[in-house]
């Protein structure tokens, strides 16, 4: 069920990197994980399914990837329960990027952005609602219909080269191809670029948002790490990967979101001088040493650190007949519950808004899903936060739960209780 990207040139501590061919040092293995978003009823096929989660860097253009790679069609079903617009957060998010897509690069006579991964079409509402074409590619039905039922225009496929062609058969060239939090999901990814290349008009831009590896490091967010997040980008490896496919890295842009994130935007080699902020973040990479196997070492420490205080403060709350809920549903908490061995023994449920999720079982861990309504019925003595990343907006709709004396509890970047 599971493919491994291992060769004749591999080793137990080795293997070959899917960007350039070097050779790629492990540094941390999380042994057998399920499909992250696997939410699933008792019996379903798709529970049974596991892969070692193995992650390491390229010593040539310094890539942090994984060694296995999980069938995408295993990852991406037409279920597929992800839903972007759940998020107050992310939705304003979007329409911010959109609205800053129209002010800059879809200014032209009849411009065309193409979004890979548009799930619900979060993004797309506000190109559409501006009248400017537009097209997301989602290999998920029924985020896709989501999407449609708002006038959103999907076609429901992977991209790759083969399908870029196709659009721009129909559609002509793409001013924006536009992706977030999707790109580091495909092991293939020069089938990815070389769609890019395909699509874009000479002026285009590839714009992408993806989480940042500088920021996975200092937070130690190890839980960023799992089976959609086949790469963890930084500048120096994305300038490396696209220049492979005649394609210059010209800007980037931090970002709050996902615990931290990036935003790259990608042109023809020599279309676009090279912003000051790609030095600067190359130079800040440098004193971060990202591109360091030592970085990583030291990091595998601190996940094994963590590993040993969260199993340990959570047994002592059920010892001391204390009840603890999970607070979010996400693909992250499958790293941790499994990585630490997490079960409903110490979380009875989790709770979580989606629709799509309720009612079924986490990956994994078979810790049940419940609605959010079920954390107040009544509320636990603590919650453990595996939505970390939208604590601000959490914490300010649960203030009731914390003025009654409940307490957060937060893993990332170490255990404590809030």
């Amino acid at each position: 069920m599971v493919a491994d990207v291992t060769d004749e040139n591999s080793s137990a501590n080795t293997f070959t990197c899917r960007i350039c061919g070097g050779t790629v040092r492990q540094w941390f293995d999380f042994g057998p994980q399920p499909i992250s978003n696997a939410f699933h009823h008792p019996g379903d096929a798709v529970a049974g399914i596991r892969y070692d989660l193995v992650v390491g860097i390229c010593e040539s253009c310094t890539m942090v990837q994984q060694r296995h790679e999980c069938p995408r069609e295993s990852m991406f079903r037409p279920d597929y329960p992800y839903r972007a617009s759940g998020s107050a957060l992310m939705r304003k998010h979007f329409e911010q990027v959109a609205e800053r897509l129209l002010m800059t690069e879809l200014t032209g006579p009849d411009p065309l952005v193409v979004e890979i991964g548009s799930n619900d079409g979060v993004m797309l509402r506000t190109i559409r609602a501006a009248g400017v074409r537009h097209l997301g590619v989602d290999p998920s039905r029924d985020a896709a219909e989501v999407a449609a039922a708002e006038g959103i225009r999907v076609r429901v496929d992977f991209f790759e080269q083969s399908t870029a062609a196709s659009i721009r058969a129909a559609e002509g060239p793409a001013d924006v191809v536009f992706s977030a939090n999707t790109f580091s999901h495909v092991p293939y990814v020069d089938g990815v670029l070389r769609g890019v290349a395909e699509l874009l008009a000479p002026a285009g831009v590839f714009v992408f948002e993806d989480r940042y590896l500088g920021d996975i490091v200092a937070n130690s967010s190890f839980d960023q790490l799992y089976d959609e997040h086949f790469y963890l980008f930084a500048a120096r490896s994305v300038r490396e990967m696209v220049a492979r496919f005649g394609l210059e890295l010209v800007d980037v842009e931090h970002l709050d979101v996902h615990g931290g994130s990036l935003r790259y935007s990608v042109a023809r080699a020599g279309a676009r001088a090279p912003s000051p902020a790609v030095r600067d973040l190359l130079e800040q990479e440098n004193r971060q040493g990202l591109a360091e196997l030592s970085t990583y070492e030291e990091f595998a420490a601190r996940i094994e650190a963590i590993r040993y205080d969260l199993v340990a403060l959570l047994q002592r709350l059920r010892a001391d007949g204390k009840r603890v809920v999970g607070y979010g549903a996400t693909s992250r908490s499958a790293t941790v519950t499994n990585y630490c061995g997490i079960g409903p023994d110490l979380v009875p449920f989790v709770c979580d808004s989606t629709p799509e999720k309720q009612g079924r079982l986490s990956p994994g861990s078979g810790i049940p899903v419940r609605p959010q309504e079920e954390f107040s019925r009544p509320y636990p003595d603590y919650a453990l936060l595996f939505a970390w990343n939208h604590a601000e907006e959490i914490m300010s709709n649960e203030r009731e739960f914390s003025e009654q004396g409940g307490r957060w509890i937060r893993y990332v970047p170490t255990v404590r209780v809030l």
